[in-house]
């Protein structure tokens, strides 16, 4: 490169690392496929010559953007950051750019958002759960876009996905919950409309009742949006029942840390007095007090795999697989069984 003012190339980067041209675009747009000692020589030429990849000319000559578009409820809290974290990171290792919309839980705006990342060339989608409109999957088959359902399974979906049943982890901590002695269970609840992973949490806390010989159906329930505030007004609200509830079981951490807050605001011990529970496991459950009994989702084991499928949905033109993760119980000092005198009390 003579000219100091033109534009280092490809192979500027291949003469000044001493590799082929080849084994800089494979570092490049595929690094897991090339040796370290390859990509450092590659990496320190690249910084050196200040390179910067023609993506636009790859993009034409492979008919691909290698960009992947992720349509995700909220960024407002950590519900979504680990598995979203472990996707991008496992993208980026195969020659993938992330770009990552939110809709706040509003079906017209994910409707909005696919058309458009699909209008810009995006090779791929994720979604988060399966509740949208039958015309958005037709859509997305008419223009062969590769689409990967994540944080919701079922075993009969049509769809390529990978994530947990959030009916069968929800019931499985009120099962534990019910076992503990707990009769007068009350839940506040992410908004259900349009949000099969709410609803399957609420339906689980439901059936575990009925199995137990509990009416499901008159449990006390607040559907909120998600937020600690919200959580802390459910709480309040569940809490004006006479007799009131010896555990709030809540859709998710945040609202459960929402409702731990109000607790002390008015002057309850948790669990003494009533037991919380969450679901996600965000670090927030680890580090409020009292340590947070909930639902353990394998966050950034679902992101990694995600990413690994739908690239080999792009690469290979396969349909896609249906894989079901399993979440945990992380039982701590939020749930412990009622006294018998809040049973008969309140």
């Amino acid at each position: 490169m003579n000219n100091p003012h033109s534009v280092p190339t490809l192979d500027d980067v291949a003469r000044v690392s001493g590799v082929s041209t080849a084994t800089v675009s494979r570092c490049l747009n595929t690094p897991n496929r090339v040796s370290e000692a390859a990509r450092i020589k590659v990496m320190q030429a690249v910084e050196q010559l200040s390179y910067t990849p023609n993506f636009g000319a790859r993009a034409m000559a492979a008919k691909r953007t290698f960009t992947i578009g992720a349509i995700i409820p909220t960024m407002e809290n950590a519900i979504f950051a680990r598995g979203l974290q472990a996707f991008q990171e496992e993208l980026h290792t195969r020659g993938y750019t992330l770009l990552v919309s939110s809709t706040g839980y509003q079906a017209k705006t994910e409707a909005e958002q696919i058309r458009t990342l699909v209008s810009r060339g995006a090779d791929g989608l994720l979604l988060i759960g399966y509740d949208r409109d039958p015309d958005l999957y037709e859509f997305l088959n008419r223009r062969s876009v590769p689409t990967l359902i994540a944080w919701a399974f079922s075993k009969d979906s049509p769809h390529a996905s990978i994530g947990f049943d959030n009916h069968a982890s929800m019931r499985m901590l009120a099962n534990e919950v019910i076992e503990m002695g707990h009769r007068r269970i009350a839940m506040i609840s992410g908004l259900i409309a349009g949000n099969d992973r709410a609803a399957g949490r609420l339906s689980g806390v439901r059936a575990a009742m009925e199995t137990h010989g509990l009416d499901g159906g008159a449990m006390p329930v607040v559907q909120t949006s998600y937020g600690t505030e919200n959580g802390a007004a459910a709480f309040e609200q569940l809490m004006q029942a006479n007799p009131r509830p010896t555990a709030v079981m809540c859709g998710n951490d945040v609202l459960a840390v929402g409702a731990m807050r109000r607790a002390r605001e008015m002057g309850l011990d948790v669990p003494r007095d009533v037991s919380i529970t969450g679901f996600d496991d965000i670090e927030l459950a680890r580090v409020v007090t009292p340590p947070l009994t909930t639902v353990h989702v394998p966050h950034r084991e679902m992101g990694r795999r995600a990413a690994k499928e739908l690239v080999q949905m792009l690469e290979n033109g396969s349909k896609g697989p249906v894989i079901e993760l399993q979440s945990t119980l992380q039982m701590r000092g939020s749930l412990a069984a009622p006294s018998a005198d809040r049973e008969r009390s309140n």
